[in-house]
């Protein structure tokens, strides 16, 4: 069976395209940004590189500090609930030293929580395989979570850019980037919302190829029978399997809704301009009709049923918080329909909306979404300090200095991040002017996880919550580099003066030096601050060293 025929679902036995309809069939790959890409054994090899330095970076010295810090005093607990209660349970007071000694003993009575659960089942595997007398226990997950997402960011970038040098430089700043990195270590939802959307997205990415090479195929027949709007394409595996994982986002995080309703929207905006590229006159209603109303009545349930399902536990016990709020409150009218466990997790859920919407509750590390893009108020997540001669009870090292500082703060690599602030720019500048998909998809990814926190301006927010759409400034980095391995390589200059193969050649080296040595320059930053991420003891004054702004104390 040829391949247009494998495209466009033909049986076997049926006639094999013309030439004529495989020329035309390849010159609308061309104009749809479709054409396959296959870029051999080093495009898998360089990902597998990129997610092995995460893991390594990420594993090492995972369970230093031995304590729960930061929200890990709520995940970390609300998971070993998860485990055996099937829901969130109330902890005694000082809880937290029986949990780390080993011996958790949560009460019997069902917790109020505000996020929903699947998060919390994810850092579950890790103490189910490592129980709680080691942080490792509590933060595998996490740590598992950071690493396929360098991977996948090395395959959506090299896929993207059509480039594996590419990936490969998108995975290695994915991989030292001390954000990602700080997310990956500590037991809290954020790196796992990440994960679910930057997998639903390459998903998108993938179905945005395949349905395009349909439709190519489609309208290289030029059958004068067929029909005007295009086919109806109710089979799109990628598309379903994004649904599943923007289900899994909101499983757990509310805040994953906006990235559903996002990236929805930027697929419609696909769908219409694939039409309109293969000549469909009405394409705005044909990708309406044929395209959206098809993923809506597919996509959605999957989503919803994602999303149910991380409530399973809840649902299959009786003691979960509000879990028998509707036999107390009787349905009315047409609320008789629906089944009252339902009404009670969506009674829970109003409450949780209600109070994510009015948290306004001061806290020293809180900041606006506006900062987040200079990383002006960073999240000290872990900090202690020593005398000369004190034990670090974590490691067993002496403090040999004057004083000394165990830190975890959540800050950037500012190399890579402020440079991603820039790239962020120059991105929506190159859309404006090109309207070019990627650029466009990458700007739609940082809104959903950015834009959506300016609508609660009074609400209590954290620079941790970038990590959502962390991956999607690693793209914009990438997309930079890309223009500047580009530079001086076209065959012709602004002026109509044809290139020399020579002068080409010289000038890709030469851009590809500027990335390398921009890649190493953000390396070198990562190895000054990783004792900042890590909780590596070091002296006060070189922890002081690196404190470039004074809000980041």
């Amino acid at each position: 069976m040829s391949a247009a025929a494998t495209d466009t679902g033909n049986a076997a036995g049926q006639a094999a395209p013309s030439p004529e309809a495989m020329r035309r069939r390849e010159r609308l790959l061309d104009r749809l940004g479709a054409r396959p890409y296959s870029p051999g054994l080093w495009g898998w090899l360089v990902p597998a590189l990129m997610a092995a330095l995460a893991a390594a970076l990420r594993f090492t010295g995972i369970g230093n500090p031995h304590q729960l810090i930061f929200d890990e005093t709520y995940y970390a607990k609300d998971a070993y609930a998860l485990l055996q209660a099937g829901y969130e349970l109330v902890w005694p007071e000082e809880a937290d030293e029986d949990f780390l000694a080993g011996n958790p003993q949560p009460s019997q009575e069902g917790a109020y929580v505000v996020h929903p659960p699947l998060g919390k089942w994810l850092i579950a595997v890790g103490i189910r395989l490592f129980g709680t007398e080691t942080a490792l226990g509590w933060r595998f997950s996490s740590a598992v979570a950071g690493t396929l997402g360098v991977l996948l960011v090395a395959l959506i970038a090299q896929r993207m850019f059509r480039s594996v040098f590419l990936g490969g430089v998108a995975g290695v700043l994915t991989a030292v980037e001390g954000h990602h990195l700080v997310m990956s270590r500590v037991a809290l939802l954020d790196i796992f919302l990440m994960l679910c959307v930057l997998g639903a997205f390459g998903a998108l990415m993938a179905d945005r190829y395949q349905g395009r090479r349909r439709l190519a195929a489609w309208a290289a027949e030029q059958d004068p029978n067929r029909d005007a709007m295009g086919p109806v394409p109710w089979w799109r595996p990628w598309r379903l399997t994004a649904g599943v994982l923007l289900g899994c986002a909101v499983a757990v995080k509310l805040s994953g809704l906006a990235f559903l309703a996002v990236f929805g929207l930027m697929v419609l905006l696909w769908d219409a301009q694939a039409r309109r590229l293969v000549g469909v006159r009405r394409w705005v209603r044909a990708a309406l009709v044929r395209d959206a109303v098809p993923s809506a009545v597919t996509v959605l349930p999957l989503a919803a049923a994602a999303y149910a399902a991380s409530w399973s536990g809840w649902f299959a016990g009786s003691g979960g918080w509000g879990r028998t709020w509707h036999l107390e409150n009787p349905a009315q009218g047409l609320a008789q329909l629906v089944p009252g466990p339902l009404r009670s997790l969506w009674n829970y859920h109003t409450s949780a909306a209600d109070f994510h919407t009015g948290l306004d509750a001061g806290h020293e590390y809180a900041s606006h979404p506006w900062t987040w893009v200079f990383m002006g108020r960073p999240v000290s997540m872990h900090y202690q300090g020593l005398s000369f001669g004190e034990d670090y009870e974590h490691t067993g090292e002496v403090c040999q200095a004057e004083s000394c500082s165990s830190a975890i703060l959540d800050v950037a690599n500012p190399v890579i991040w402020w440079a991603g602030v820039i790239a962020l720019v120059m991105v929506l500048l190159l859309w404006c002017g090109r309207r070019d998909w990627r650029w466009g998809a990458i700007l739609t990814g940082f809104a959903a996880g950015w834009a959506v926190w300016l609508a609660f301006p009074e609400r209590t927010t954290f620079f941790f919550y970038t990590i959502s759409f962390h991956p999607f400034v690693m793209l914009a980095v990438t997309a930079a580099a890309a223009m500047v391995l580009r530079a001086g390589t076209a065959p012709a200059d602004a002026a109509g003066r044809i290139r020399s193969a020579a002068e080409i050649i010289s000038a890709r080296q030469r851009n590809t030096v500027l990335v390398l040595c921009f890649v190493l320059l953000s390396v070198a930053a990562s190895v000054f601050f990783w004792p900042l991420w890590t909780a590596e003891l070091i002296p006060y004054d070189q922890w002081r060293l690196r404190m470039w702004m004074q809000s980041w104390i």
